[in-house]
């Protein structure tokens, strides 16, 4: 599973290194390549497990995020070796986040943690990629966070801010607290 965790992560960040280079709603769609890369190869994503996964499972849960984590470090630091136009977008994105604060930080992982697991549930259910290719770029235009995704902007940024030290954690309980609100809203027994 380590493998195709680290796999899922450099998924992720090949989306998110095509949302840096292209920026807007071109950028946020290329971005749908990283998750229909996942859901097509059944790479884990913590996103697409958080709430799907048993929680007397969480340290397979653990894992699956730190082997996305380590494959997005790869992506952000080539994104940051390249330089140019797409690390000044990543720094100016994590000088917004930052700015954000905790409280609204936290919602805005948890509203992209809602998008993605519904994305990835119908696609499942259906089989279709049009949850995962309309998920995508709406989580992105509502200036939702995805907690894999920004490790590769926090590297490609490059720049440390003790604020980092509040943020991600809470946009990686953020995005875990989104993904379980269709399970709470929409019981496993429901007949939907």
């Amino acid at each position: 599973m380590n493998r195709e965790s680290l796999f899922a992560g450099i998924l992720i960040g090949l989306g998110a290194c095509g949302y840096l280079a292209l920026g807007g709603i071109p950028g946020a769609v290329i971005f749908a390549f990283g998750l229909v890369g996942v859901v097509l190869s059944g790479v884990p994503l913590y996103t697409g497990r958080a709430g799907v996964m048993p929680l007397r499972e969480t340290h397979k849960l653990l894992l699956i995020w730190l082997f996305n984590v380590a494959g997005c470090i790869l992506l952000g630091l080539l994104m940051m070796s390249l330089g140019g136009e797409p690390v000044e977008r990543a720094q100016t994105m994590v000088a917004g986040r930052l700015a954000q604060g905790p409280w609204r930080s936290f919602l805005r992982a948890v509203g992209c943690g809602l998008i993605i697991d519904i994305s990835v549930w119908l696609y499942k259910r259906s089989k279709s990629l049009v949850p995962v290719l309309f998920g995508v770029p709406l989580f992105i235009v509502c200036g939702f966070y995805h907690s894999i995704a920004d490790v590769v902007y926090l590297v490609a940024a490059w720049k440390w801010d003790p604020g980092i030290l509040w943020y991600y954690p809470l946009i990686v309980l953020g995005n875990w607290a989104g993904c379980n609100l269709r399970r709470v809203v929409l019981p496993p027994s429901s007949p939907v």
